[in-house]
């Protein structure tokens, strides 16, 4: 696991990153339950009547992949690292990947209609849907459907009115991360970084994007419920400001806010950093290199990502798009891309052709209560994703305008 999440580390340093049998029946997964709580959840939010495909046709002979590192390997990062060729051979179709780096990046790229295929993190997927830029999916034409983990499955950020916009992919937690020597008792709750910071003041890190927000409100959410707070991705003007509030007290005890995550490895390999929001892989990293950390699910719970591969609405090969999301949202693929990336897969089956045996057990892939204790990212939008109709919900700009002013 080491080799593999310190390859991918430095993939993603070197792309300045930040650092988702086959029929046409044209429905949704409808095995999941979670259609209904998705709508319900969505506040009145409908997409464009944008057509869904039907069938797989001939293909075009190519496919334009817009993705995160780590996602469309094909050796020109580590020759070792390999599973778009096969896909190629298998397809006769040329995968034309490019990189992006954030999630603004991605939607705007997508609306050029360039891109056939993209894997979309929870806080872009609505924004593509809400645009028109993305289709939905035929989950039908997608052999390996069946073995995806249910509970990634017509969720609010992946799914509108029970319709599926993508292809689930792999998921995660944001962990709390601490230097075992330094902070005791070991912290559950992530009161650490925020009411308790002081402890730790100059020793503090965190995630460096809008979404980060959605932390501050989780942890609101359970600590002052005069607040209404429901949905950490559902925040009225009063409530984006009561995290504002919290976030901008934190900012007092921050040593940096970390979007290159090997310099996160390095921060709390040099003590700089003690305490702060991680991912597993950059925990088992982190331990691999020496670091005296340890990493947990606080008690609140926790916001993640669960990426999902969309197919745009202009898309020029979009047979070989769905040959695509067929592809790598299939055991073995899927197996490479979650140990070479650091994530769970979303798909259960490739637990069996993992290389690391205990992989699947380290990132929870397979366990529904720990993956029901995440709030997966999802697109801030004015209709309430908790399903009030009586007030307006800030949106992602409203975020990235707060996020600004926490920052200074």
């Amino acid at each position: 696991m080491r080799k593999t999440g310190t390859s991918r580390l430095a993939a993603v340093a070197c792309a300045g990153v930040l650092a988702l049998a086959a029929t046409a029946c044209g429905t949704s997964s409808g095995d999941s339950g979670g259609g209904a709580q998705a709508d319900k959840q969505q506040g009145g939010f409908t997409a464009p009547d944008v057509p869904m495909q039907k069938s797989i046709g001939k293909p075009e002979g190519q496919v334009n992949i817009l993705a995160w590192p780590g996602y469309a390997e094909d050796g020109s990062t580590d020759k070792s690292v390999d599973w778009v060729t096969p896909f190629e051979k298998q397809t006769g179709c040329q995968a034309n990947v490019k990189y992006f780096g954030t999630s603004d990046e991605a939607v705007q790229l997508m609306k050029t209609g360039e891109y056939d295929v993209v894997s979309a993190s929870g806080d872009a997927t609505l924004r593509l849907v809400a645009s028109g830029d993305a289709a939905p999916v035929n989950t039908g034409l997608i052999k390996s459907y069946a073995d995806i983990s249910p509970f990634l499955k017509d969720r609010p950020w992946n799914s509108v009115n029970g319709q599926m916009y993508g292809v689930p992919h792999g998921w995660g937690a944001n962990l709390l991360m601490y230097n075992t020597d330094d902070v005791k008792p070991a912290p559950t709750s992530w009161g650490a970084v925020f009411d308790g910071a002081s402890k730790y003041a100059g020793k503090v890190t965190a995630y460096d994007s809008p979404i980060y927000i959605a932390d501050a409100a989780l942890y609101l959410m359970k600590h002052q419920p005069d607040l209404g707070i429901k949905d950490p991705y559902a925040l009225d003007k009063d409530q984006l400001q009561a995290a504002v509030d919290l976030l901008k007290k934190q900012k007092q005890d921050v040593s940096e806010y970390w979007s290159d995550y090997l310099k996160e490895v390095q921060a709390f390999k040099s003590g700089d950093s003690v305490i702060g929001t991680t991912w597993q892989v950059i925990a088992s990293v982190a331990q691999g290199e020496g670091a005296k950390v340890d990493a947990v699910l606080p008690e609140e719970g926790s916001t993640g990502w669960s990426d999902t591969w969309m197919i745009s609405s202009k898309a020029k090969h979009p047979n070989c798009g769905y040959l695509w999301m067929d592809y790598i949202t299939s055991p073995q693929p899927q197996a490479q891309v979650a140990e070479y990336f650091g994530e769970a897969p979303a798909n259960q089956a490739a637990c069996d052709d993992t290389s690391d045996k205990s992989f699947c057990d380290t990132y929870h892939a397979k366990d529904a209560a720990y993956a029901a204790r995440i709030h997966y990212w999802t697109t801030p939008i004015s209709q309430c994703l908790d399903g009030r109709t009586d007030v307006t919900c800030t949106d992602y700009g409203d975020w990235t305008t707060a996020w600004t002013e926490v920052k200074g």
